[in-house]
C-alpha cells in the first residue's frame, strides 16, 4: 500500500449534464473539456465520475461523455452508478475507467461483484458504501473480490474515528462532502484511507495543488512536486538565475527558454504551474496569468552541471508572445533530413487525410475513397490485411512493409472517417 494518499475530484452525470457529486442538480457550468483538463492539470490524482442516469437514454449518452472524459484525461477515472448487469461494467471499462464501483447496499449486486472480479481482475472492482452503517460488511465484500471500499460518510466524518470504523481492514477511498480543511485532513487521515474524493472544486483554478499543500503542512503524505535536489546545490548566473528549456511533453517539440530565480522555481513547484524571473522587467512572472496560456508541470529535470532546468509541460494555446507555438519558429539554416519519427509520421500522413476530407481535391486517391463511402473504405482495408498474410509468406521481408504501409494508410482514412484521431489509438493502447 502506497504511503502517498490521493486527493480525488468527484462530478456527477444526469441527463447529458455535468452535475455536483451530491446531485442536488447543481449543474456545473465549466464545460466537459474545460473540466477535464482542470483535475488533469491542477493536482486532482483521479476523478470519481458518477452515472446517475435514469433512462437507457441518457445511460449511453453518459457512456460518450465518459468516453470523450478519458480521451483527454491522464488521471485515472473510477466510474459506476448504473449498474445491472456484467455488461455495463464492460461499457464503463472500455469507454476508459480503471475501475467500477458497484452499490454495496444493493443485495442483488452481491453476485455481481464476484463475477466482475472474476472476469475483469479484482483491481477494477470497487463497493460503494452509500452508508457508514454498512462497514461491517467490508470483510465480505473484500472476500468476494472488490479491491477498493468508497466510504460515503454522509457529512458524519465523526464515524471515521469512532468504534464502527476502527480496525476496518479497507482499504478505503472517503467520499468527504465537506470542503473544509479540517474535516478533509480527518478523512485523509482516516485508518487505511488511501485518499479523499472531494466534490468538484469550479471557483478556484488549482484548488488541487492548494489543498495538497495545506495537508502536506498538515502531515499529510500527498502527490506534490518536489525537487529531488535543493536550490542551494543549482549553479546559479551573477544574477542568481537558471536558464530553463520548456518542452511540450507528448510532442517533445522545444517551445520557449526564460529564466527562474528560487522563489519562481518554489512556486513552480508547489503550484504545479511554470513561474519564470524577468530580466527585463526583474519581477517574477506566471506565464499565462494574462494570455491563460498556462504551463503545466509534467517533470523538471537538471542537467550534469546542475545549471540548467529542462521542463517538460502541457501547453495551453501558443507559448510565444507572437501567438506562434514555439518561439523557435525562424529558421536560420537548415540542411533536408528525413523526419522517421513514428508518430510524427503517422501525425503528419493522418493530416493529409484530414485535410483531403475537408478541402477534397481532383484526382485524389484519399478523395475517391472518402466519396465511395464506408463500405468501399472497410472492404480496402480488409484486402490489405488479406495482402499482409500473403506477403508475410514470402522471404522476403520489402514486400512486407510494403504490404503493412498500404494497410495503415487506409486504416487512417478508416480513422478519419469514424473521427478518431492517433492520440486515441496512443491513449488506448497505454492504458492496456
Amino acid at each position: 500500500m502506497s504511503d502517498r494518499k490521493k486527493l480525488m475530484s468527484g462530478i456527477g452525470c444526469r441527463e447529458g449534464r455535468i452535475v455536483d457529486l451530491e446531485g442536488k442538480g447543481t449543474v456545473i457550468s465549466r464545460s466537459l473539456k474545460a473540466l477535464a483538463h482542470d483535475y488533469n492539470d491542477n493536482g486532482a490524482d483521479g476523478l470519481l465520475f458518477w452515472d446517475m442516469s435514469k433512462s437507457d437514454e441518457d445511460h449511453e449518452q453518459t457512456i460518450g461523455m465518459l468516453k470523450e472524459l478519458a480521451r483527454m484525461m491522464e488521471i485515472p477515472i473510477i466510474t459506476g452508478g448504473r449498474i445491472r448487469r456484467l455488461e455495463d461494467v464492460k461499457k464503463y471499462l472500455y469507454a476508459g475507467a480503471k475501475a467500477v464501483f458497484l452499490d454495496g447496499s444493493d443485495m442483488d449486486n452481491v453476485d455481481l461483484i464476484k463475477e466482475a472480479a472474476d472476469r475483469f481482475g479484482s483491481e477494477k472492482i470497487y463497493v460503494h458504501l452509500p452508508s457508514p452503517r454498512l462497514l461491517g460488511r467490508v470483510p465480505e465484500f473484500l472476500q468476494l473480490g472488490a479491491s477498493m471500499i468508497l466510504l460515503d460518510t454522509g457529512g458524519n466524518v465523526e464515524i471515521l474515528e469512532s468504534g464502527a470504523y476502527t480496525g476496518q481492514e479497507g482499504p478505503f477511498l472517503i467520499l468527504c462532502r465537506e470542503r473544509e480543511l479540517p474535516v478533509i485532513s480527518v478523512c485523509m487521515a482516516a485508518e487505511n484511507s488511501l485518499g479523499v474524493v472531494l466534490t468538484a472544486f469550479e471557483e478556484k483554478e488549482g484548488r488541487y495543488m492548494e489543498l495538497k499543500g495545506e495537508l502536506k503542512k498538515r502531515g499529510q503524505k500527498v502527490t506534490t512536486f518536489e525537487s529531488t535536489i535543493q536550490w542551494k546545490d543549482f549553479k546559479t548566473n551573477e544574477q542568481g538565475l537558471v536558464p530553463v528549456i520548456v518542452q511540450d511533453y507528448r510532442t517533445d517539440q522545444v517551445l520557449m527558454m526564460a529564466y527562474m530565480n528560487e522563489l519562481a522555481f518554489q512556486d513552480t513547484l508547489r503550484t504545479g504551474k511554470m513561474n519564470y524571473y524577468s530580466r527585463s522587467r526583474k519581477e517574477q512572472w506566471l506565464k499565462g496569468e494574462t494570455s491563460g496560456h498556462f504551463q503545466y508541470v509534467k517533470a523538471l529535470y537538471l542537467d550534469c552541471d546542475q545549471d540548467t532546468i529542462l521542463a517538460k509541460v502541457h501547453q495551453i494555446g501558443a507559448a510565444c508572445h507572437t501567438g506562434n507555438t514555439s518561439c523557435f519558429f525562424q529558421t536560420l539554416a537548415e540542411k533536408g533530413n528525413r523526419k522517421t519519427n513514428p508518430l510524427k509520421v503517422f501525425e503528419d500522413v493522418f493530416a493529409v487525410i484530414s485535410d483531403r476530407k475537408e478541402h477534397p481535391k481532383e484526382g485524389s486517391y484519399t478523395n475517391y475513397l472518402l466519396d465511395k463511402g464506408l463500405d468501399k473504405i472497410l472492404k480496402k482495408v480488409g484486402e490489405e490485411a488479406a495482402e499482409i498474410v500473403i506477403a508475410a509468406k514470402n522471404p522476403d521481408p520489402e514486400e512486407v512493409k510494403y504490404e503493412i504501409s498500404d494497410f495503415l494508410y487506409h486504416v487512417m482514412v478508416l480513422m478519419a472517417v469514424k473521427g478518431i484521431t492517433w492520440e486515441d489509438i496512443t491513449q488506448e493502447l497505454s492504458n492496456r
